[in-house]
């Protein structure tokens, strides 16, 4: 074994071996990957073998259309079979809300090149003919499914690695992981040590013991996941001599279940709702090539459904049961990418469908490792979506309640309870009284919408019992005052003698003077954005960010790599140490007048101005912004005094008929102003000129900072994209995101987010279309739950197009 490489990848499953053969293929061959007993040892010598293009996440959906593709690639490179079977497979739907859905997942693979199709019960049975039609109401029809050999795909990764000059160490188990004071890392083994400058965890079932060895409790869970194979049958052997082809995959999503041939016979695997942990606190190391003991009595609810769902199954017999432990994330989703505070140490586990997605993350992480980018958005399987709140417990929670409901129909206005509540602010109580539906977001509650007594949400993809409190919500924004609880925002402090240098090469914004605010884009290298703010200059040199809070993490890795060496900048991310209030609307200065000491009047502070203020007794932080468009302030001030700054406000307010409004509501009054938001319309594919954020970008600033040549060049050759809102005709249903958007028959962009702006009483939806097309006006359709509608550029505002209310 070598002493020294440029990366130890850990572990030998599908996804190390990946992230190996990635690595070499990208010009890295100085690499090893060390396994602590044979190659596929843990999940992946049992896995199901299954590979689909369908994910939630369009972006995760593209890396997983590129694993499938790559397995022609791998296997004639190393001359290992991979044993792929591309048969195509049936998505069935028994009810009308799962048909609905299913109409949702192919308007999304329109614009992400995936071939599906909407067929009838009776057309899925003429395909998959141990279906009983009668038991389902529709189907989706997808050419790329199939299935494969783990052990095959695994080895063909590991052996074209070598071929391109990488190694393999089998039975070298990592011991302990040790970093250097000159930054390198000690991984130390039964067989020596390696000294390296990466290292990356791709540990499947051990990913928690790894990651201890350096400190990090990482939130992976593993769940015992059983699948069954049948006797042969006469069914099978009748098709495939009928038609010369396997029987196709069929995912019972309603059933919990997913089925494929198995040689003569079928395999059937299900995730069912009395789901049960593996080893909950630690992996036992001793444990590789061995089965857990079946239970079929856990599983025997969802094989009943499935009978009866596919009546053949009840005149076979079952051959075997296999029962083995995957891992997984709390949403179900991968962990991967560099982990902040830890340089040089990655993270590619909780892959629970490898053969779906292992490529991808492969890809994604060797690019990431060697270009600085991953060179895609996979923002949806970054380890920075978790923070430290994503505890053991909490992970557990959420785990078993992710595989409950791997199959079950989350709706556009669901919120899933478990590990709920774990994060509240001081005025959780005093909202929940008013009536606060909540949902969360990065582990705080948020308030969505107040509902009177008795009213609660009705799941649906169309609109539902929220309608018409939302509506009296963005009302009483527009006709009065409206008040909001934002501490879900991400807050950071920056201070320091460098601070204002710093912040001038990070942000491409022009730095605002003391006393000012001013919206901050931040680009990457590649002139793409990686993050929007509002930045407030406090002075003496102190300056203050707020963002999105899902993105705190995410932002504060890529903020303390850039730190200078010589401590001349401080940065710290504030979380729930700073908690927040906005108010907004025409009487908003009225009230706030009422609670404070200070001038708040135009002259003394217009908009854009931040100043310290007293509201009633509470020491507060208060700039005047508002993401709804409207005259307005968020208000931020620390939790000991939220509740009596909350209370001021709201005594001040009644007198001006105050009302409280949510997430829901905000999302119309921001529709209604053709304002984006982070990870919908703005995230790391787009450029500041696509996303129409070019205004606040200070090209010919003397600061050369990053990303500004990037950012020079899209100004000058266009992009290729632009944001555009749309007015759409829809009936009783609004967009929510990654429709497709037609023009002249033909599918031409996506939609990044949408809803209903109450206030204008007009469907809303935004989302990106090529520049070629961005300034027509008509031709548009958007695809929503199976139908196209017709839709209309909306270039200005509809609300305050000439931005006077904000300034008044």
């Amino acid at each position: 074994m070598k002493s020294h490489a440029k990366v130890v990848v850990i572990g030998g499953g599908v996804v190390g071996c990946s992230v190996l053969f990635h690595l070499a293929r990208h010009g890295w061959t100085d690499v090893v990957l060390l396994e602590r007993d044979e190659l596929t040892s843990g999940s992946t010598w049992h896995a199901a073998g299954g590979m689909h293009t369908i994910n939630g996440d369009p972006n995760v959906a593209k890396l997983q259309k590129y694993t499938i593709s790559l397995y022609k690639e791998i296997e004639e490179l190393s001359g290992q079979a991979t044993g792929v079977h591309l048969t195509g497979g049936v998505l069935l739907a028994a009810t009308e809300a799962r048909l609905d859905w299913l109409r949702g997942v192919v308007s999304k693979g329109r614009y992400l090149g995936i071939d599906l199709e909407v067929i009838s019960a009776k057309e899925a049975a003429e395909l998959m003919p141990l279906i009983d039609p009668r038991q389902f109401v529709g189907a989706v029809r997808n050419k790329e499914d199939g299935h494969l050999d783990p052990s095959g795909v695994t080895h063909a990764y590991a052996k074209a690695a070598r071929k391109l000059g990488a190694e393999v160490e089998r039975f070298t188990k990592v011991e302990d992981i040790v970093r250097r004071p000159d930054g390198l890392w000690r991984v130390i083994t039964n067989k020596g040590e390696v000294v390296a400058e990466h290292v990356v965890n791709a540990g499947g079932l051990w990913a928690r013991e790894v990651g201890r060895m350096v400190g990090l409790e990482l939130p992976v869970l593993a769940m015992e996941h059983m699948y069954l194979i049948t006797e042969d049958m006469p069914e099978v052997a009748d098709w495939n001599k009928k038609t010369g082809t396997e029987i196709i995959h069929a995912v019972d999503f309603d059933g919990e279940l997913y089925l494929r041939q198995e040689r003569g016979g079928m395999l059937m695997g299900t995730y069912e709702k009395a789901n049960k942990p593996w080893s909950e606190f630690s992996t036992p190391w001793n444990f590789g090539h061995e089965l857990l003991e079946p239970d079929i009595d856990r599983i025997a609810p969802s094989l009943e459904v499935g009978f009866r769902h596919f009546p053949a199954f009840q005149n076979t017999g079952i051959k075997q049961i296999i029962n083995g432990p995957f891992t997984f994330a709390p949403d179900g989703n991968p962990l991967v990418g560099p982990v902040r505070g830890l340089p040089g140490f990655w993270v590619a586990c909780g892959v629970m469908a490898g053969f779906s997605q292992g490529g991808g993350v492969g890809l994604a992480l060797s690019n990431w490792m060697i270009e600085g980018d991953p060179g895609a958005d996979i923002w949806a399987m970054d380890v920075a979506r978790y923070g430290d709140w994503a505890t053991m417990a909490y992970t557990n929670a959420k785990v078993r309640e992710n595989y409950s409901r791997r199959f079950s129909i989350r709706f556009p206005n669901e919120e899933l309870p478990a590990g709920r509540p774990l994060k509240t602010t001081p005025v959780y109580d005093a909202l929940s009284a008013k009536g606060a539906q909540w949902g969360v977001a990065y582990g705080l509650e948020v308030p969505l919408w107040y509902a009177p007594e008795g009213v609660r949400d009705e799941f649906s993809w169309r609109r539902s019992s929220d309608f018409d409190h939302v509506a009296k919500e963005v009302a009483a924004v527009r006709d009065g005052v409206g008040l909001s609880e934002i501490s879900s925002f991400a807050k950071y402090r920056v201070t320091g003698q460098g601070a204002a240098a710093w912040l001038d090469q990070m942000l491409a914004c022009k730095l605002p003077k003391p006393g000012r605010l001013t919206l901050a884009p931040m680009l990457k290298e590649d002139g793409k954005l990686i993050g929007d703010f509002t930045l407030a200059n406090i002075g003496d040199e102190e300056w203050f960010i707020a963002g999105s809070g899902v993105a705190e993490q995410y932002h504060m890795r890529w903020f303390e790599a850039h730190l200078p060496k010589d401590g001349s900048v401080r940065i710290e991310a504030l979380g729930q140490r700073l908690t927040g209030l906005a108010i907004a609307g025409p009487k908003a200065r009225e009230m706030l007048a009422k609670v404070t000491r200070a001038d708040v009047s135009n002259a003394a502070f217009p908009f854009m101005a931040v100043a310290r203020m007293d509201i009633g007794m509470a020491p507060c932080l208060v700039g005047r912004v508002s993401y709804t468009g409207d005259l307005g302030y968020e208000i931020w001030v620390a939790p000991e005094y939220q509740r009596a700054a909350y209370q001021a406000l709201m005594a001040a307010g009644e007198e001006f008929g105050i009302g409280l409004f949510g997430s829901r509501a905000l999302n119309a009054l921001r529709l209604e102003k053709n304002y984006g938001s982070w990870a919908r319309e703005y995230r790391p594919i787009y450029g500041p000129l696509e996303a129409g954020l070019d205004r606040f970008v200070a090209y010919g600033k003397e600061a050369d900072f990053i990303g500004k040549q990037a950012a020079l060049a899209e100004r000058m050759h266009g992009g290729k994209l632009r944001l555009r809102a749309f007015i759409v005709d829809a009936d009783d249903a609004d967009v929510i995101g990654d429709e497709a958007i037609w023009h002249d028959g033909v599918v031409r962009g996506w939609v990044t987010s949408g809803g209903y702006a109450h206030n204008s009483r007009k469907p809303v939806a935004m989302g990106y279309v090529p520049k070629e097309i961005a300034d027509e006006v008509d031709g548009f359709e958007i695809e929503l739950l199976g139908k196209r509608h017709a839709a209309r550029v909306q270039a200005a505002p509809l609300f305050d197009a000439n931005f006077e209310r904000m300034r008044a």
